[in-house]
């Protein structure tokens, strides 16, 4: 059962979990965990904690959970067993949907959803300020409700919501133009950026994120690492970004048969630590195992013995034994995956591909031109540049698949090709798994498919499921077999990482590594490309930009070309901090308004009040006491202290107010 120890409620396509204060340490406690659907366990007698600060890599291959964990901690599922405990001051915001109610508003009104109770007390200010100058009720206690609206407005930046807004959609790739269409003219990828803008921006304080980084550029990435390191939010994500989970995680969380493992570090520092692990179980399980062996063999002599004896000293050795065989818990078995040996027939020549002048077109549209290459033997080259800018159609038309406007393309001697396309169009989707290896391959016997198959995980009756009814994932794993087995020297690969899973891309990436050939790579991995790239070439519509070295070695290079990009954006920068510091100039001014009308009626009650107490000392009874005369004396000079500094406030909020009207 999940502990709610508060209310909740759902926030249209972001779902926020909000509950009251409490001095736990834990923000969600999670212990004895079970889920089942049918017969399928997911979860069995799972535990851990999710501190303040804490900021989790969920990992585990696809089916294992995880976005099951994520439903069960907001409280859409219920889980088989166990308790799911939410600290009273957790709030959690965790993006199920990529959708909106109301398609016909702009992308930014649908963000500023998120603020729906600060511009209520606008709203209200702005009444409250009518009805203070008017007169119209009670104007002390319209004044205490504008003091507080006030105060929460500044307590919660309310001055800057609209900036943070703006500021959150321009991260994330939209310009001026594309915030203000309406909802439904914005694509997929486009709607699924807004609804992590409005999850970045809600009130949360524990986000839960499932594979964030999908549907956005490099750029928005980069924004989305920028935010997540510097917000003061816990924070658990779900992504295959190995690259992204080094940068914004401090803890990783493993969730692999059906428990979970919980490593300090990110994935890299994960990594490591798994291996020591699984080694160190190995070795306990091992010696355990040796010394059982050797227990039974006394045991059985002693007893072959037939002494009295040896008959305690069996029964002894049995005790040993049985304790042993108690505790004795077998290694998990690590999860399957893919065997991959990229190897080659014969190794090319040392020229392998040279370009000149390379241009491309279609119609009137260009795409780039004045494109020039050499590729060497060995080399493991990755392509990069912004969506759109041509990655796929460069090795398209190096490929012969599309005619070039412009240039050159030669290859050396000996070079044999082979392309992974990341649309994967080249597959015959009337056949089965078998049938497309068979008809690539036809001098492979039955047996050397299906062996070589069972390497990329599809064993028994999976070789014979139609390729129609395959995952992403899965078809990518038949185009690597294809790719595997043309022993290619040159690989052109198109995001080969796509569709895999984070063990999977691991699998690759070591293949990669080994690969004897050359690579040409286009890729958003970034993880892959730090960890193979010796040169990287940067496509622009006027050619080709060459880096020595891998991706971190490329962003201190590249930086200075993004200059002119931070110089376009100056002027916005500088309007935003100009509104910003008017929002705060406006309100400080609204709050000096406020507070001189409170002690003008401060000011009042205390001169009131003073009249009353001397009138009071005055009285024949009082003036006959000496201790009521000392406690009206002493009342009377603690007034007059309080309207002194009453009236020097007042004079010098005038005097503010009197030299900036407006």
């Amino acid at each position: 059962m999940i502990e709610l120890l508060a209310g909740m409620w759902y926030d249209v396509d972001c779902i926020i979990i909000l509950f009251c204060e409490s001095d736990q340490m834990a923000i969600v406690t999670v212990s004895g965990l079970k889920m089942e659907f049918g017969e399928q366990k997911l979860f069995d007698n799972m535990f851990f904690e999710i501190q303040p600060g804490d900021r989790i890599g969920l990992i585990g291959v696809n089916g294992c959970g995880k976005t099951t964990l994520f439903k069960l901690m907001t409280g859409i599922l219920d889980p088989s067993d166990g308790n799911i405990v939410i600290n009273k001051n957790t709030r959690i915001g965790y993006m199920e949907q990529h959708v909106c109610r109301n398609l016909d508003v702009s992308a930014y009104d649908e963000v500023l959803t998120v603020f729906s109770d600060l511009m209520s007390y606008e709203t209200e200010l702005e009444i409250l300020s009518e009805k203070i100058a008017s007169k119209t009720g009670n104007v002390s206690q319209l004044v205490d409700r504008q003091a507080f609206l006030n105060d929460e407005l500044t307590r919660r930046d309310g001055l800057t919501y609209r900036a943070r807004a703006r500021s959150a959609l321009l991260g994330l790739g939209f310009d001026d133009q594309q915030m203000k269409l309406p909802i439904r003219s914005l694509s997929g990828g486009q709607r699924a950026k807004l609804q992590l803008a409005k999850l970045l921006l809600c009130d949360a304080n524990l986000l839960l994120l499932d594979e964030p980084t999908n549907h956005l550029d490099t750029h928005s990435v980069e924004w989305l690492e920028e935010y997540l390191i510097n917000s003061r939010c816990a924070f658990m994500v779900i992504s295959h970004d190995r690259y992204f989970l080094d940068k914004v995680t401090n803890r990783t969380f493993e969730l692999e048969n059906k428990k979970m493992t919980p490593y300090k570090g990110n994935y890299s520092a994960y990594l490591p630590q798994r291996d020591e692990r699984r080694l160190a179980a190995q070795r306990v399980y091992d010696n355990t195992m040796k010394e059982i062996n050797r227990l039974e063999g006394i045991i059985e002599q002693q007893r072959r013995w037939n002494r009295e004896k040896n008959i305690k000293t069996a029964e002894s050795k049995q005790k040993v034994l049985d304790r042993l065989e108690k505790g004795l818990e077998r290694p998990d078995r690590s999860p399957d995956s893919m065997t991959i040996r990229l190897g080659i027939n014969e190794q090319s020549g040392e020229d392998v591909l040279e370009v000149s002048g390379l241009g491309l077109s279609f119609g009137e549209h260009r795409i780039f031109r004045n494109v020039d290459m050499e590729v060497h033997r060995g080399e493991k080259i990755f392509i990069l540049g912004p969506n759109g800018c041509g990655k796929t159609s460069l090795i398209k038309t190096l490929l012969g698949q599309y005619q070039p406007d412009s240039g050159r393309i030669r290859y050396g001697v000996g070079v044999k090709k082979g392309y992974y396309d990341q649309i994967q169009t080249g597959m015959d989707s009337s056949k089965t798994v078998f049938e497309e290896i068979s008809d690539c391959f036809p001098a492979m016997t039955n047996t050397e498919i299906r062996s070589t198959l069972a390497r990329l995980l599809f064993r028994n009756d999976d070789v014979f499921k139609p390729l129609s009814t395959l995952s992403g994932g899965e078809r990518a794993k038949v185009l690597l077999t294809e790719l595997m087995l043309s022993r290619a020297n040159l690989l052109l690969l198109d995001e080969p990482t796509n569709h895999l899973d984070i063990n999977s891309c691991e699998a690759l990436q070591n293949a990669l590594l080994d690969f004897e050939g050359t690579l040409l790579v286009v890729s958003h991995d970034r993880y892959l490309i730090n960890s193979l790239a010796d040169k990287i070439f940067y496509l622009t519509p006027e050619g080709i930009m060459v880096f020595e070295g891998n991706y971190d070695s490329f962003l201190q290079k590249f930086r200075p070309f993004d200059r002119q990009e931070k110089k376009t954006a100056e002027p916005d920068t500088e309007k935003q901090t100009e509104y910003k510091n008017k929002k705060e100039r406006d309100a400080q001014r609204r709050r000096s308004r406020v507070r001189l009308a409170k002690l003008e009626q401060l000011i009042s009650e205390g001169e009131d009040k003073l009249s009353s107490l001397s009138s009071e000392l005055e009285l024949p009874e009082n003036s006959s006491s000496y201790e009521r005369i000392m406690e009206l004396t002493a009342e009377i000079d603690r007034t007059r202290l309080e309207l002194d500094a009453m009236y020097e406030e007042w004079e010098a909020l005038s005097l503010e107010l009197d030299e900036n009207p407006q």
